[in-house]
């Protein structure tokens, strides 16, 4: 059997074949659009001989996509047993370089699986898709890219830039441990069944070191009470972390009286740093 998917049948024939009705609690939308998922395999760069993951492959359709992008080996992680038998076909109809482990994405340890670096390709379910996010980012020295679908709220929230409704802590993070860049939007037309939100596809790399000295979990506590209260000023927003925050920002070249959306990453890292001095 050829090694490249050509015995494959249309993907709506396999859902019909299968009984693949999308689980609404599973968060499935399945992308049947061929054009779309070779476009979203191609968001890495080349792939040829690559390692990849894959999150909730569902019927296959970016999986396929992958595949004929030349990666030596996929590892797909799919919660729907239901899935399991066409996810089968498609490993048979490639020769064996697709590898499917039923189970939870967020509570398996994929570094364990992969063997060697790698890169992420998702259609993440919208319901976990932020949580699977941040698991990753902590293990960001496992992965050389990560090309990721969210609704486009989230997407906006990751490549979001100070003074903007969509900046917060998300951009934050995001950024100063990754090269962050949106690749394109879908029309919930291409999906089936059509969620209500209007998709996007955001590539991050991972950065050898983060882009200004910080201590995560010092930087993820300043991000959050700065923006638990957006809109007052940092001196007062700031002061449920204790110590004299006026003092602490004026040490870190930032006015008392501006806001969280005003800061930029580098202004945050060097106010968590004053914090985790003076802890």
């Amino acid at each position: 059997m050829m090694d490249d998917g050509a015995s494959l049948p249309p993907l709506r024939d396999v859902i019909n074949q299968y009984g693949l009705r999308a689980e609404k609690s599973l968060g499935q939308n399945f992308l049947l659009d061929l054009n779309l998922t070779g476009r979203i395999a191609r968001c890495p760069g080349s792939l040829e001989g690559e390692t990849v993951l894959e999150i909730g492959p569902g019927p296959g359709g970016l999986t396929r996509a992958i595949l004929s992008a030349g990666v030596e080996k996929l590892i797909a992680i799919e919660k729907d047993t239901r899935c399991l038998a066409p996810l089968q076909d498609v490993t048979d109809a490639f020769g064996g370089r697709l590898t499917v482990i039923n189970g939870d994405a967020l509570k398996i340890d994929e570094t364990e699986l992969l063997g060697t670096k790698a890169h992420i390709i998702a259609n993440l379910p919208y319901n976990v898709a932020t949580p699977l996010l941040i698991k990753w980012l902590k293990k960001r020295e496992h992965f050389k890219s990560m090309t990721l679908m969210f609704q486009k709220e989230v997407g906006d929230r990751i490549t979001a830039v100070p003074r903007t409704k969509s900046y917060g802590r998300l951009s934050i993070i995001c950024q100063w441990l990754c090269e962050v860049s949106p690749q394109f939007d879908i029309s919930p037309r291409a999906f089936t069944p059509p969620p209500k939100v209007t998709s996007t596809v955001v590539k991050l790399v991972p950065r050898e070191t983060p882009i200004y000295p910080a201590d995560l979990k010092i930087l993820e506590k300043t991000v959050a009470a700065a923006f638990g209260q957006r809109r007052k000023m940092l001196r007062a927003s700031l002061k449920p972390l204790g110590g004299p925050a006026e003092e602490y920002l004026l040490a870190a070249g930032i006015k008392p009286t501006q806001r969280a959306e005003e800061l930029s990453v580098e202004e945050f890292c060097r106010l968590s740093e004053i914090y985790r001095q003076n802890q």
